[in-house]
Order: C-alpha cells, then structure tokens, then sequence
C-alpha cells in the first residue's frame, strides 16, 4: 500500500553546506543551505536556493557571488548554529570559531575548515516562490590537500565525512555501496 501526499520537498538526501558572502570583512556572513547542486557540468555550473528574507539574500543579489563550503561531522554544529541564527544579530564567523580565507576567483572568502570550497558567480537569479535559485558559474574548486588521496590524486569523500541533511536531520555520510558503473562494469 502507498499514501498519496500532498505536494512537498522530498528529495533527500542533500548536502548540508555553508555559503559564505560578503565582499568586504564587515558584510562577510554565512548561510546554511541544503536546497544546492550541479546544473551543468560543461560549463561548469550549480545554484542555491534562498529564501528572499534571510540576511544573505540581499548580499549576494548585489555582489552576485558565493562560495560553497562543503560541511563535516567536525562542523556539523556550526552548520546547524549558521541556519538558526542572522547575520543581522550575530558575526557567525566570530560564533562558530569558522576561519574566512580570501577568496581566490571571487571577492567573498571561503571556509578554512572546509575541505571542498566552491567559488561562483551568479549568471542568473529565478523567481520560484518561496525561494528563489541563484545560478552560477563554477569559477574555481579549493580542495583541501588533507582529503587528497596521493596514490591517485582523487578527493576521499569517505574521509572527509561530508555531512547531508535528510528530512529535519544532519548526517554523516555512510559507507559506500559502489562507483559510477560498478553494476556494469567487466569482471577482471
């Protein structure tokens, strides 16, 4: 047997990330986001969601960049502290202990703890309803060299312990079942 629902937000996981702001150290802030991800890959591109109210949301519409900041099990804390209180009545950096670090391709700084950083420049700007979805263009990836698997140059997603958010909750990412074709892929 199934329940028909009324229409909602169902699709989970997704990331629990942190997108940094601010051009300048007095409008830095930071914003938890999980409405995130990939559009094109070629260009490179990705979006977030974000509800016109909240106190990022005019800094970015002007600056018209972000970065996102994949979150860890270490950070986990600081990404739920970020979605629960403004940048309007707190300095989140200064609360959570979080290091901003210049940005490299954009003027906003990334997270230092982060392990994978994502610089990007919003190519457009949706009006959906409750939130609205920034655009962007991927300008630059900072990966952090601790995650860095030397034998074969690929990011360790294991180590890093990226965390998701599923339904009200945050989680660490579990083991992992296989690799993009595994299913087809010929036995040696």
């Amino acid at each position: 047997m199934k329940q028909n629902w009324k229409p909602g937000t169902m699709i989970y996981p997704l990331p629990a990330v942190l997108v940094s702001c601010g051009n300048t150290p007095d409008k830095y802030n930071l914003i938890t986001i999980s409405w995130t991800g990939t559009i094109c890959t070629d260009p490179a591109m990705c979006y977030i969601s974000v509800r016109p109210e909240r106190h990022s949301y005019p800094i970015i519409k002007e600056e018209m960049e972000f970065t996102i900041n994949l979150t860890t099990s270490r950070m986990a804390r600081a990404t739920d502290w970020c979605g629960v209180r403004s940048g309007r009545d707190y300095d989140k950096w200064q609360e959570t202990g979080l290091t901003p670090v210049p940005g490299i391709k954009v003027g906003c700084p990334y997270i230092a703890e982060s392990p994978i950083s994502i610089e990007c420049r919003v190519k457009e700007i949706l009006h959906l309803g409750s939130h609205d979805m920034f655009v962007a263009d991927v300008l630059n990836v900072i990966a952090d060299d601790e995650f860095i698997d030397p034998s074969t140059g690929a990011f360790d997603m294991e180590k890093a312990e990226l965390i998701s958010y599923i339904h009200g909750g945050y989680f660490a990412d579990g083991k992992k079942l296989g690799t993009f074709g595994w299913t087809v892929r010929k036995k040696k």
